[in-house]
């Protein structure tokens, strides 16, 4: 299309436009994955509902593919051409501490809504990190530090605010619409653009977690103690441990400057002081470099992971395992560990739990005790061997995967066709892709974790 073509679009949206070459176009379509940039034909700084629904209906009428960012983690596909929707200008939340519910628009980070339920002693089921989008990561499943005592992010979700592809905006509630909204709560963005959402929110006003980091000779005793630790918890211990290269930058505390570290990261949803007993075998492993496991208010939970906050390039892949024995360890240190010569963050989280109780939604593989993921650093000279490095991970793990994936944890590359099937239950993926033909046959919403409509 021609640039002029989309001048019509400009007066039906109350947002600003983007096109390829004006000032703003660069900032508006880059996110925290600042690799693949996104290089859509048109750009929409979406303000409100009637703004997505203006831009898809645009779309539709000329057969332009949809795609969505609000904050960038997890980029799913490169967005080549067609019509990117950016949600950050969406960022209203509104608690109802009587019904334990939040409602949120779909540019709305998760910090917002943590910092807005703790004023009523509550708490939303977020991610590790409070700069992630709240939508996009509940569309995906949704896995956080309250995952073993709450279930998935999307087991919680009430309704859904959606535009769809016929250009409707609609409420879809289990009552309303029960197919769709089993669809919506694990399937992406494959059957709309969701402009609000609503979720419960947790009893959960504090809770004992934190880091507890150790230096790279203790590496394999960590993990060994970990993964045997796991094995008799209470659903109330939610924990996952990562093996982190870091940089030798003044940003970064002093005991972890250069190190190649073990990090356990911990959150128990239950007394402190219970909490604090089951965390002794793994201080007892040895010394800590830093050790910041207390009691703390739930708003603090960001602090657990410590995730980066500055966007930047990268490529990551994952596998839900059937176990973490001796053996699998062995294998990912000889693959990943301080010696190897490439580096890589490799997290391994515990599952189980309210994670493994059904729940009608097409979040998949509840039965894995374990999802690992391996995330490299990357720019354009460094990320063929990152890829080729990760493939050989997922080659020699396989013998303990269960070959299922959790899709928010597919990007740059591995939300391919095939990563994208395996993270369903193989029956669910054949359901979605019928009710995508049913509901989007031309696929318009197809630059995302795509599952196409059933032949």
């Amino acid at each position: 299309m021609a640039p002029n073509e989309f001048a019509a679009l400009t007066d039906r949206v109350q947002g600003p436009v983007f096109l390829p070459g004006e000032a703003d176009y660069g900032a508006e379509r880059s996110g925290f994955l600042a690799f693949d940039q996104r290089r859509p034909q048109v750009v929409v700084g979406a303000v409100d509902a009637a703004d997505v629904r203006a831009a898809v209906e645009f779309a539709a009428e000329r057969d332009l593919p949809v795609a969505v960012l609000s904050t960038g983690h997890g980029i799913a596909s490169e967005v080549e051409g067609g019509l990117l929707i950016t949600t950050g200008r969406m960022s209203e939340v509104r608690i109802d501490a009587e019904r334990r519910t939040a409602w949120f628009a779909a540019g709305v980070r998760w910090g917002q809504v943590v910092e807005a339920a703790a004023e009523s002693g509550l708490a939303p089921l977020s991610g590790s990190a409070p700069h992630v989008g709240a939508v996009s990561y509940t569309l995906g499943g949704g896995l956080g530090h309250l995952g073993r005592r709450y279930g998935y992010a999307a087991d919680h979700v009430r309704a859904i605010e959606i535009v769809t592809a016929d250009g409707r905006f609609r409420r879809v509630t289990a009552e309303s619409d029960a197919e769709l909204f089993w669809a919506l709560r694990g399937a992406g963005g494959n059957f709309g653009v969701v402009t609000g959402m609503e979720v419960d929110l947790m009893p959960v006003a504090s809770l004992y977690g934190g880091g507890l980091y150790f230096d790279s000779h203790l590496i394999g005793d960590v993990l060994r103690t970990w993964q045997q630790w796991t094995r008799d918890l209470p659903e109330e211990m939610t924990s996952s441990v990562a093996l982190v290269p870091f940089p030798d930058v003044p940003a970064l505390p002093e005991p972890l400057r250069g190190r190649h570290v073990v990090h356990v990261r911990i959150a128990y949803a239950g007394d402190p002081a219970e909490g604090e007993r089951l965390t002794e075998p793994l201080r007892a492993v040895g010394p800590r470099l830093i050790d910041s496991v207390r009691e703390m208010p739930y708003r603090e939970v960001g602090s657990i992971n410590n995730d980066p906050v500055q966007p930047m390039g990268y490529v990551t892949d994952n596998a839900m395992l059937r176990d973490f024995d001796d053996a699998a360890i062995k294998t990912l240190l000889g693959l990943v560990g301080p010696d190897a010569p490439q580096r890589c963050v490799v997290e391994v989280r515990h599952l189980g739990g309210a994670l493994s109780r059904p729940v009608d939604n097409c979040v998949g593989h509840r039965d894995a005790p374990y999802v690992f993921g391996v995330n490299s650093k990357v720019d354009e000279a460094t990320v063929d061997a990152a890829r080729e490095l990760q493939s050989r991970v997922m080659r020699e793990m396989a013998p303990w995967s269960t070959g299922g994936r959790n899709l928010n944890f597919l990007a740059g590359g591995s939300a391919n066709p095939e990563g994208v099937r395996a993270a369903y239950d193989p029956a669910d993926y054949e359901r979605l892709g019928a009710l995508k033909k049913a509901r989007d046959p031309k696929n318009l919403f197809r630059l995302n974790h795509n599952i196409p409509p059933a032949r």
